[in-house]
């Protein structure tokens, strides 16, 4: 079917001198696995295929998705694309701006070791039912769930100027919770997908997914009868599985280029960042070094090239806590450069959640790089701090600048040692400052490779999956309080 609509393409689609005009071809295939307090749910499976025709003519860009998928669809998404650009110029983004699309070539494959098809499902329902019952090992866990969500993600993109790309990638998305409740107390412990990456079941591996079943109950039980953590200012040490969440809302979304030249301000906020910070900003201290890499194996949303078919390399975006580069695919890179007197360094960072909506700038893996201290090191620096882990509430404000995040665990740090598990810890900031307290960054040892499949953004709403890698990391003099 894809060689069909490919050559289909290629006869109908308008020559380049007349513009530049894209197929996307996407096909998802997904499936659901979950027990829910030892209950197996019905199993969900999709199927979702379409594709889309995207046109820049004359100075502005039309779209045309369809599910119709033979050659008359072809030819109708052709002209509706076209007929979009051309009716809509003068309002366009784009007009001044002076585009190169790229034209692909290659091919992006995910490692697999232990394919999902391979293993039949009786197997994986008996994996699910052992996590499940170690997620209810004692009679305080009064809610548990189990889950694994499979998908895969495949892509074609061919343009009328010769650029072929193919993309095929496997995910697995784990999940565990177990809910505990003691003498009106509740508390809860979860995976919540942030072990998601790409692969098969040698994920599960990876990952410790069955070991993790009841140290997440034991943990859970443990909290029920903690303290709550104290308030007030103090050091804090942020685990590899929290930082994921500081990096995502705090650097990710006020980077992405689109956003921060106006686009997101009616939905989810603008951003703090100014075009004129790149190669100026201090945004954290000299050990915050921050990369787009989308070439990760293993990481969630590893890709050989972004949905406007820009090939993916890894590109620094902060480097010694300096400002250097936005996130921004080859449109929004365009339109900077209208109001910019100097290029901004480019990255494939143009995706598109489905068949069915345009690439917008979005995060890929955005990683925070290793330092050189062993968790060890990061909490004998400290003489009243606390460290956190697994985000369980967040609130940021519309210019992604001040910030509140809760955790589900924490310990208190004295004189140097990690002591007494606390419930409830949560800390607050502002992002302009927050990044520049950071004076202790994990050594590899301490770095986690995680993922989000549900990072959102756009009109009409885009729901995609996102990956950071990044070690736990040190903060001074941080806004700290508990649930009291």
């Amino acid at each position: 079917m894809q060689t069909e609509l490919e050559a289909s393409f290629l006869r109908h689609c308008p020559a380049p001198s007349v513009g530049f005009f894209s197929l996307r071809w996407v096909h998802e295939r997904s499936e659901r696995l979950s027990l829910q307090n030892g209950v197996l749910l019905p199993v969900e499976q999709g199927d979702d295929v379409g594709m889309m025709v995207t046109a820049y003519v004359g100075g502005a860009v039309g779209y045309a998705a369809s599910q119709t998928l033979t050659e008359q669809g072809v030819v109708r998404a052709i002209e509706r694309a076209r007929q979009w650009a051309e009716q809509t110029s003068r309002l366009s983004v784009l007009a001044g701006a002076s585009l190169e699309m790229s034209h692909p070539q290659g091919e992006y494959r995910a490692p697999v070791r232990r394919r999902w098809d391979d293993e039949p499902l009786s197997a994986k329902l008996e994996l699910l039912r052992e996590a499940s019952e170690r997620l209810h090992s004692h009679d305080e866990i009064v809610s548990w769930d189990a889950e694994l969500w499979f998908l895969r993600w495949h892509c074609r993109y061919v343009t009328n100027g010769g650029g072929r790309s193919e993309q095929l990638v496997d995910l697995l998305c784990p999940n565990l919770v177990a809910t505990a409740h003691k003498d009106g107390e509740t508390q809860t412990r979860s995976l919540r997908d942030g072990w998601a990456r790409q692969g098969g079941l040698e994920v599960l591996d990876d990952v410790g997914f069955l070991a993790s079943a009841r140290e997440l109950a034991e943990q859970c039980r443990e909290l029920v009868a903690a303290p709550n953590c104290p308030s007030d200012r103090m050091d804090l040490v942020l685990a590899s599985d929290q930082m994921v969440l500081q990096i995502h809302e705090s650097i990710g979304h006020p980077l992405e280029l689109d956003r921060i030249l106006g686009d997101e301000r009616n939905y989810a906020g603008g951003s703090f960042v100014t075009l004129d910070m790149f190669g100026t900003y201090q945004y954290g201290s000299e050990l915050l070094e921050v990369s787009f890499d989308p070439s990760e194996p293993g990481e969630l949303a590893s890709l050989g090239f972004d949905d406007d078919g820009q090939p993916a390399t890894r590109v620094r975006l902060i480097e010694r806590g300096l400002l250097v580069a936005p996130l921004g695919g080859t449109v929004s890179q365009a339109r900077a450069a209208a109001c910019h007197p100097r290029p901004l360094p480019s990255n494939a960072s143009a995706r598109a959640s489905s068949w069915n909506r345009p690439p917008i700038d979005r995060m890929a893996n955005l990683n925070l790089e290793p330092g050189a201290s062993s968790l060890q090191e990061l909490v004998a620096g400290i003489e009243r701090g606390v460290y956190m882990e697994t985000n369980r509430s967040w609130s940021i404000d519309d210019s992604r600048n001040k910030f509140q995040f809760g955790c589900e665990r924490a310990r208190l740090i004295e004189h140097g040692r990690l002591t007494t598990v606390v419930k409830n810890p949560s800390y607050r900031g502002v992002s302009a400052t927050f990044w520049r307290s950071l004076d202790g960054v994990g050594n590899a040892a301490t770095r986690g490779v995680h993922g989000t499949p549900y990072c959102g953004k756009g009109e009409p709403n885009q729901v995609i999956r996102v990956g950071h890698a990044t070690p736990a990391c040190r903060f001074r003099d941080v806004e700290v309080f508990g649930g009291e």
